[in-house]
């Protein structure tokens, strides 16, 4: 068994993108349409970690990318929740295909 390699990283990246894909498109409990969108930030910083360490791995400027990504995806995790916090107080559920007060 050979040491763990770049397209390990990238293989790992594409499993955990196409599963949080997959749970976006088939969930219809917004909790867990937000658990996916989150399992697709981790993708994409699995990714830009291992570039960064396997092309430029004097720089650690996927590392920050990444630190700034996981900051930005609390934020909106907190935001996501209390906007679905709203909705459940006003529907009494938060199944994503009854709410449609976005809809003319």
């Amino acid at each position: 068994m050979g040491p763990i390699g770049l397209n390990h990283y990238l293989a790992l990246a594409a499993v955990v993108f196409c599963i949080g894909i997959y749970g976006m498109l088939t969930r219809r409990n917004a909790i867990g349409v937000l658990m996916s969108v989150e399992l697709m930030f981790n993708a994409v910083n699995i990714t830009l970690v291992a570039f960064s360490r396997f092309v430029t791995p004097q720089d650690a400027t996927g590392q920050v990318v990444a630190a700034f990504t996981i900051a930005v995806a609390a934020a909106e995790a907190t935001i996501a929740l209390a906007i679905v916090l709203l909705i459940y107080q006003h529907h009494r559920g938060i199944d994503v295909d009854r709410i449609n007060i976005m809809k003319w």
